[in-house]
C-alpha cells in the first residue's frame, strides 16, 4: 500500500500546521488520507503543546496496545485468545504506525470486534430461547479483570451463557422479592410460578440485549477511530483527549450551562425519540404544543425536507434539533392520543439552571448561609453569559441581606472548570493576593493573583469537598486552606487533578488545500500544572481537609492516582502571601471529631463503607438461584439499618433567600424542584456537621 507522509511545522503560535504535499504514486481513498492527516496533525500538536511531550517508543506502544484492547472489549465478551494473539505482533509497533501514519493495528482490531459482535448476536438469541437450570452449582465472575479471554468459540458462547443467566437470575430475583413483599402486605397478588417469572425475565433480557446490539451496530468506523485516537491522547495523561465535533459541542454546553435549541429533554426508547420533559421558560415551553410523552418522528430545518428520526441514534437526532438562536425547526410528532402534528419552534437559548450556583439558609443555633456550586462554569463565547464568580458574589450578597453568621460553600462533586473564575472567586473572600501558581513546560511558574483589595464576605467560611472535587475546586480549597481563611471539611482527600487543559481546533492547523478534510475535531491537551501558593501541587495528592468525615468511598481506591498514566506530584517555591487571622483549628477539629465519634449516623456510614467494599471485592457470584436469593435477602436485611442515614435530620430548618422567592414562585415546576432540593439538604448529615463547624468558628 502506498504510504502518505507529511511534514509538520508546529509552534503553537503559528497560524497553521503546514501539511506539505503527500508524495503519491497511485491512488488512495480520501478516508484514508483524512485519518492519516488527522493522526499526524493531532500528534504534532500534542508533542508541541503538551506539558510533558511523549516519545513514540516501545513503552508508548505497549501502553496504547493494552489500553485500546481494554476499552474495545472491557468485559472480555467478544475477543478470543486467538484474536489477542494476532494483535500481539503490534504490541511494540504502534509507535512506528503513529510515526508513519498507518493504522494496521486499529483496522485489525476494528474488523475483529465487528466480526465477533455479529457472532455473539447469534449466541444470545439462541441461549435465551430456552430456560436456564438454576439448580446447578456454578458461578459467574462479575469482574472482567479477573477473567481471561475465551480460548475458542465454544468457550466464548459459554461465557455468554453464564453472563445471560446472571442477568436473568437478577431479574427473577427482583420479581420474586416484589411478589414476596406484596404477599407480606396482604396486597391482592396474582401469584406467578418460578417458571413464569423466568420466562418473563428471559424476554426482558432478550429485549435489553437487542437494544445493546442495535447500539453496537450504530457505532461507526469514525466512532471507533475517535476512540483509538483518544487512547493515544490518554497515554499523555488522563485529561488529554481527542474530541470529534459533536463531542466538543456537548463539552461546551456542559461548561456554559446553556445551549441553543428548543429546551426539550429527550430519551431514546424502542427506536423512538421521546420527549421526557420541557425546560421551563425555553422555546418549546413558550410555543406550548410540544409536551412530555410526545414522540418525535421527523425533524425539518424550517421549510426544508423533513428527516425521519425513527431508529436514529439519539445523539444524531439531537444534532438535527439543536441549532442557532432565531432559526426554525419543525418537529413532526406523534401525540399521546395517536394523532400527528407538525410543531414549528424558533430556537432560543436554553438555560440549564441546575448547573448554576444557588443558595439557602440553614437555621440551627445560628443562621448560616449555604451556597451550592456544581461546577466552575463560564460562557467563554459570550461576555454577557453566565460565569460562576459573579454568580457566587450575588449569592453572597443575598445571604448578607439575610444577616447570616457564617457561610458554607459546597464544592462536593464539583469537577472544576474555569481557572479565571476560581481566581476571582477566591478574591471574594480575601484582600488582594496570590491564589494559585501556574507553570508551563520549561518556564518559570506564574502567580495568578486577585488584585481587588475589596472583600465581599469576611465572616466564618467552611468549604465542603469530597473525592469528586477536582481541578478548580481544589485550587479554591487549597487557597482557602493556605491562607487560613476558612476550614475545609470532607473526605480523606479531594480528587487530585492539578493540571490545566486547553482546546485546539485541529482545523486551524491545516493549509487551504486540505479544507475538504475538515472538520477534524479538537484536542484538549494539558498545557500547564498548577501549584498551591504554599508550593506543593494538588496533582495526585489533592487537598487533605482540615476535618475528615467518614464516607462511602473511604475504603476504595479512587481519584487521579487511580487513573491510567497520570502526571506526577512535585513542588515549587512558595509564593509570598499574608495569612488570614487564624482560627483555632485544633479546638474546632477536636469538637468536630467528638461529634462525629458520638454520632450514630456517621458510625453507620463508616460501617456501610466497609461492607460495600467487602461485597465489591467478592466478585464471584453463584448462579444457583436459591443460594443467590438467600444471599440477597440476608444482604437486604442487613442493609436496612443504614436507611437511617437518609432520614431527615431534626433540629435543622432550611429556607431560601427572600430575593429568590419571586422567581421560584413564578413557576409550579420551579416550586416543586426547590422543595425537593431543600428536602434533600435536610437529610444531609455532612451539611449538618459543616454547620456545626461554622458555629465553632470564632
Amino acid at each position: 500500500m502506498k504510504r502518505y507522509r507529511s511534514f509538520l511545522i508546529l509552534p503553537l503560535a503559528a497560524v497553521a500546521i503546514l501539511v506539505w504535499a503527500y508524495t503519491v504514486s497511485g491512488r488512495q481513498k480520501s478516508g484514508s488520507i483524512r485519518k492519516q492527516v488527522l493522526l499526524q496533525v493531532m500528534t504534532a500538536s500534542l508533542n508541541s503543546g503538551h506539558y510533558q511531550p511523549m516519545n513514540f517508543n516501545n513503552d508508548f506502544s505497549e501502553k496504547t496496545y493494552k489500553l485500546y484492547l481494554d476499552r474495545t472489549d472491557p468485559g472480555k465478551k467478544f475477543f478470543l485468545a486467538s484474536d489477542v494473539k494476532q494483535f500481539e505482533k503490534y504490541r511494540d509497533k504502534i509507535d512506528e504506525e503513529v510515526n508513519d501514519g498507518t493504522f494496521e493495528f486499529f483496522d485489525l482490531v476494528n474488523a475483529t470486534v465487528e466480526k465477533r459482535i455479529k457472532e455473539c448476536e447469534g449466541y444470545y438469541k439462541d441461549i435465551l430461547a430456552k430456560s436456564f437450570d438454576f439448580t446447578a452449582d456454578e458461578n459467574f465472575e462479575t469482574d472482567p479483570d479477573k477473567s481471561v479471554y475465551p480460548a475458542n468459540s465454544d468457550e466464548l458462547k459459554e461465557a455468554w451463557r453464564k453472563y445471560l443467566k446472571y442477568q436473568v437470575m437478577v431479574r427473577v430475583n427482583d420479581m420474586t422479592e416484589q411478589q414476596e413483599k406484596a404477599k407480606e402486605k396482604k396486597d391482592t397478588v396474582t401469584e406467578r410460578s418460578f417458571a413464569e417469572m423466568e420466562e418473563d425475565a428471559r424476554k426482558k433480557v432478550l429485549k435489553s440485549n437487542d437494544d445493546l446490539f442495535k447500539r453496537l451496530e450504530k457505532i461507526s468506523y469514525d466512532d471507533r477511530l475517535a476512540a483509538y485516537l483518544n487512547t493515544i491522547t490518554n497515554i499523555y495523561d488522563p485529561h488529554t483527549e481527542y474530541f470529534p465535533v459533536k463531542d466538543k459541542k456537548n463539552f461546551d454546553i456542559m461548561m456554559s450551562g446553556q445551549l441553543e435549541g428548543i429546551g426539550a429533554q429527550l430519551q431514546e426508547k424502542d427506536g423512538f425519540i421521546k420527549v421526557s420533559s420541557i425546560v421551563p421558560g425555553s422555546a418549546s415551553w413558550r410555543q406550548g404544543q410540544l409536551k412530555a410523552g410526545d414522540i418525535i418522528l421527523k425533524v425539518a430545518q424550517g421549510t426544508g425536507e423533513p428527516v425521519d428520526v425513527m431508529n436514529m441514534d439519539i445523539d444524531d437526532a439531537v444534532q438535527l434539533i439543536r441549532g442557532k438562536k432565531g432559526t426554525e425547526v419543525r418537529l413532526t410528532v406523534k401525540k399521546v392520543d395517536g394523532s400527528t402534528l407538525v410543531i414549528p419552534i424558533i430556537r432560543d437559548i436554553v438555560v440549564i439552571e441546575e448547573t448554576y450556583a444557588k443558595s439557602a439558609i440553614l437555621k440551627t443555633n445560628k443562621k448560616i448561609g449555604y451556597i451550592h456550586l456544581p461546577s466552575f462554569y463560564a460562557d467563554f463565547d459570550n461576555p454577557n453569559g453566565r460565569f460562576c464568580a459573579p454568580d457566587v458574589k450575588n449569592e453572597l450578597l443575598k445571604l448578607e441581606k439575610e444577616n447570616v453568621e457564617g457561610v458554607i460553600l459546597d464544592l462536593r462533586d464539583n469537577g472544576g472548570g474555569s481557572l479565571q473564575d476560581v481566581v476571582k472567586m477566591v478574591g471574594l473572600f480575601i484582600p488582594k493576593g496570590p491564589v494559585v501558581q501556574v507553570k508551563q513546560k520549561q518556564s518559570a511558574a506564574k502567580v495568578l493573583s486577585d488584585n481587588d483589595p475589596s472583600v465581599v464576605y469576611d465572616g466564618p467560611l467552611v468549604v465542603m469537598v469530597n473525592e469528586n472535587s477536582a481541578s478548580a475546586s481544589e485550587i479554591f480549597a487549597a487557597a482557602v486552606q493556605d491562607y487560613g481563611r476558612g476550614v475545609i471539611i470532607g473526605s480523606n482527600t479531594s480528587f487530585g487533578k492539578g493540571t490545566v487543559q486547553q482546546f485546539l481546533n485541529l482545523d486551524d492547523y491545516l493549509l487551504p488545500q486540505f479544507d475538504s478534510l475538515k472538520p477534524l475535531g479538537s484536542v484538549k491537551l494539558t498545557i500547564q500544572k498548577f501549584y498551591r501558593i504554599s508550593g506543593g501541587s494538588t496533582q495526585l495528592r489533592g487537598v487533605t481537609p482540615d476535618i475528615i468525615l467518614p464516607d462511602l468511598l473511604k475504603y476504595y481506591k479512587y481519584g487521579e492516582k487511580e487513573l491510567e498514566y497520570p502526571m506526577q506530584w512535585d513542588e515549587i517555591a512558595p509564593a509570598s502571601y499574608d495569612k488570614w487571622k487564624p482560627y483555632d483549628l485544633v479546638s474546632i477539629r477536636k469538637k468536630s471529631e467528638d461529634r462525629i465519634n458520638n454520632n450514630p449516623l456517621f458510625n453507620l456510614v463508616d460501617d456501610e463503607a466497609k461492607r460495600l467494599k467487602q461485597r465489591s471485592d467478592n466478585s464471584l457470584v453463584t448462579l444457583n438461584f436459591a443460594k443467590y436469593h438467600d444471599d440477597r435477602k440476608k444482604y437486604e436485611e442487613d442493609m436496612k439499618k443504614y436507611d437511617a442515614i437518609d432520614n431527615e435530620i431534626s433540629g435543622i430548618n432550611l429556607s431560601n433567600p427572600q430575593d429568590d422567592m419571586a422567581d421560584i414562585n413564578s413557576d409550579t415546576l420551579k416550586v416543586r424542584k426547590n422543595k425537593d432540593w431543600l428536602k434533600s439538604l435536610k437529610k444531609d448529615i455532612y451539611l449538618y456537621e459543616a454547620s456545626s463547624v461554622v458555629s465553632d468558628m470564632k
